[in-house]
């Protein structure tokens, strides 16, 4: 299978797991030893300023911190677009990558980075299971827009993102939650 980095998965209704319930995952690597992505969709309670604070220079103290995923979930991961590649830790397409773990000009990466986003944990999977969950059609894999990305509204992701996939991709984002309630 040819890797998804860079692709978003959306989590089908055949997924089960209600940590990804109609999540939107960006995906960061995908190798054979397993694949690693940020759920872009699920904006947390704390906001950078109470959480990080040492990154209010790149992320504005009252922007939310995003719930990547359940793995590592104490850990810190910061999505950005770079002006600057050089500032980067590691780049994953075009100006979008993450920031290094300890910086010591913020200032500068304050100015080398357009616009950026705070996670807490990833998403993961081991080796074959993210093929396994793909042969099951748990995912619709799709290319993201870069605005999708950095969305105002990550909860209307999933929505925006099938609509846009259109067909019956554009049905699917009008099911409600629980189609059991319906």
């Amino acid at each position: 299978m040819d890797s998804l980095r860079g692709r978003l998965l959306l989590a089908s209704p055949a997924l089960l797991d209600p940590n990804f319930h109609r999540t939107v995952i960006l995906v960061a690597e995908h190798t054979g030893t397993g694949a690693m992505g940020l759920v872009l969709n699920r904006p947390a309670d704390a906001t950078v300023g109470e959480a990080v604070p040492g990154l209010a220079g790149i992320v504005e103290s009252d922007a939310a911190v995003h719930v990547g995923g359940p793995v590592a979930a104490d850990a810190v991961v910061v999505l950005a677009e770079f002006d600057d590649h050089s500032l980067a830790g590691a780049m994953l397409d075009g100006d979008l990558g993450f920031l290094a773990g300890a910086t010591e000009d913020l200032d500068a990466l304050a100015a080398g980075v357009r616009r950026a986003r705070v996670f807490a944990g990833h998403a993961g999977w081991g080796p074959g299971q993210l093929e396994a969950e793909l042969e099951e059609e748990s995912w619709i894999v799709e290319a993201p827009l870069s605005d999708e990305i950095f969305t105002a509204q990550p909860e209307a992701l999933w929505a925006d993102v099938l609509r846009r996939k259109g067909r019956e991709y554009a049905l699917l984002a009008t099911m409600p939650p629980d189609p059991s309630l319906n």
